[in-house]
């Protein structure tokens, strides 16, 4: 069990300053370790149960970049705890049809969606930066330090970094998957690259487009899917070798350019300048996500690719978990054996998912989309149920 939970004093006069507004109170302290979706809205979750926050964030501002985002219902139950989940649906869209078809737009298999919201609620699709705001004005503004780097973090709840020292009952770590919080916790530990890199871009098309899903080629996908302004979140893979230099738009074009509509006229309508191309990795399986005071969590403790779209969804679970388990009694062992089977079975989902998406075999592409044609949705609206029926 970790040690009792204790007020800290600040550590140094910059640490005092972040603390002015609760200076003199005995409130509980958490150090948020990472701004983005899973440290914001561990800091809202902390601030609603009545503890002081201080999150520490290496970038000079909070931003996050141009892409969309899936947000599944288990993600919508833990943003109602956070009492934002009304304000988040006023703006996500709320996702049509969609599915899986073959690079000439032949339908491999088709998403009920209406079964999907009566059996598990409705998956809506906003833009990642839009989420972001939302949740950096339920925080105090004070509670936010930009361009901190954290150096070194110990189990004792002490965080050392480019201002001085930090520390708190809890230390979170939120800081990705290259996580500097991680080392305190597990050692060095390297990602693994999936073998694929991904493009991703939102684009303003001339016409309207109704519909969402994937479409699956040999080694290569490509999705797309609409943003509550009317403008559409692109995403593509193609496997290939990590680091691999260029692939803008123009690679884009000449590997895509040629599937079905609506997909030449969504790559003629977009911007170089706005690709975006990251090699995707995740994290082998960890052995524990805590330490005395350290907890891990969103990709810092389990990242995955992006194929069933539960990347923040599970960093938004894990935000209310931590808080409730640091408040109830402080044990952290609790929230490790809540999460971390539960996010190391989605990784491995994940990760399978892709590989099978990735196919580039002419035989085994073939054995695939066959395989897809034949499987019912039922079978499909079952495989849900342990990523979606979570209750908190």
């Amino acid at each position: 069990m970790s040690p009792p939970l204790r007020r800290w004093p600040s550590s140094s006069p910059s640490d005092a300053c972040s603390s002015c507004a609760n200076e003199g109170n005995d409130m509980p302290k958490a150090v948020i370790v990472g701004g983005g979706i899973g440290g914001l809205a561990t800091a809202v979750a902390f601030t609603r149960r009545g503890w002081e926050v201080e999150v520490l964030e290496r970038s000079a501002r909070i931003a996050e970049v141009g892409a969309g985002l899936s947000l599944w219902p288990n993600a919508f139950r833990a943003l109602d705890e956070l009492g934002l989940g009304a304000e988040i649906r006023g703006r996500a869209q709320e996702e049509g049809s969609a599915g899986i078809r073959d690079n000439t737009g032949r339908w491999l298999s088709r998403t009920d969606i209406e079964a999907v919201r009566v059996r598990y609620g409705s998956p809506l699709l906003m833009h990642r930066a839009d989420l972001l705001d939302i949740l950096r004005a339920s925080i105090p503004e004070y509670a936010v330090r930009t361009g901190i780097s954290v150096s070194a973090v110990r189990a004792d709840g002490t965080a050392e970094h480019s201002a001085g020292t930090s520390a708190g009952d809890v230390v979170v770590g939120a800081d990705g998957i290259r996580s500097v919080v991680r080392r305190a916790v597990c050692g060095a530990i390297e990602p693994r690259y999936s073998g694929y890199t991904a493009w991703r871009v939102v684009v303003d098309p001339r016409e309207p487009v109704g519909d969402m899903g994937e479409s699956w080629g040999r080694g290569e996908r490509f999705g797309y899917g609409t943003l509550p302004d009317g403008r559409v979140y692109c995403f593509a893979t193609a496997d290939m070798a990590a680091g691999t230099a260029g692939g803008g738009l123009s690679e884009m074009r000449a590997r895509f350019g040629s599937w079905h509509e609506p997909i030449p006229a969504l790559l003629a309508a977009a911007d170089d300048t706005a690709i975006l191309k990251h090699d995707l990795y995740d994290l082998p399986p960890l052995k524990t996500y805590v330490a005395g005071r350290i907890a891990l969590l969103g990709d810092a403790a389990h990242a995955m690719t992006p194929n069933l779209g539960q990347g923040a969804c599970q960093a938004l679970e894990d935000a209310v978990v931590l808080a409730r388990v640091a408040a109830e009694d402080g044990d952290l062992t609790r929230y490790d054996a809540q999460r971390r089977p539960r996010t190391q079975m989605i990784v491995k989902r994940s990760r399978v998912i892709g590989a099978v998406g990735q196919l580039s075999s002419p035989v085994a592409v073939l054995a695939r989309n066959a395989l897809l044609r034949l499987t019912p949705s039922s079978v499909q609206l079952k495989s849900l149920a342990p990523v979606l029926d979570w209750e908190g």
